[in-house]
């Protein structure tokens, strides 16, 4: 097994679907470490490394002494403002944003964890097939199981949802 080729092949998309799940880039951080050090530690014999480390790390996450309240703390906390040497934005665009991300956080705490976990792995661009290996269920699910969620963000999100 080449770990430095799995890393640079997996760690990017890994880390962004942790933040996502997670809502703390430093959990995330921590968890995609962990779950590398123990594909390299031992390598999965029957699945993907892909498909493994996805399965590892939100369970790092859960284990890690998070509960369920500060993980939905983390979807609505704001995102703090750039680098001060960036230009600041119009006034009124930080608000519109802000609005923005509060609209989508709270659609996304509407979900269960499995389906937040299959809406990002299908946004990272997993098969049907990987995801159900990840997430415990089986291919045929998968699909429904996002359709699914979809209704319940399409929902929990305001009627303006076009402008987000």
């Amino acid at each position: 097994m080449d770990a430095a080729r799995l890393f640079e092949e997996h760690h990017a998309a890994l880390f962004r679907y942790l933040v996502r799940l997670t809502g703390d880039a430093d959990v995330a951080h921590d968890a995609a470490q962990e779950a590398f050090t123990r594909l390299i530690a031992q390598p999965p014999r029957d699945e993907s490394p892909r498909a493994w480390l996805f399965t590892v790390a939100p369970n790092l996450v859960r284990g890690g002494g998070k509960s369920r309240t500060r993980r939905l703390e983390l979807l609505h906390a704001t995102v703090p403002a750039g680098p001060a040497a960036d230009p600041q934005p119009d006034p009124e665009q930080l608000v519109e944003a802000s609005e923005r991300r509060t609209a989508i956080r709270a659609a996304l705490a509407e979900l269960t964890d499995k389906e937040r976990e299959i809406l990002l792995m299908r946004e990272e661009g997993f098969s049907h097939k990987e995801i159900a290996e990840a997430v415990g269920t089986t291919t045929g699910s998968v699909g429904t199981m996002v359709a699914r969620a979809l209704d319940k963000l399409a929902t929990a999100l305001p009627l303006d949802a076009e402008a987000l």
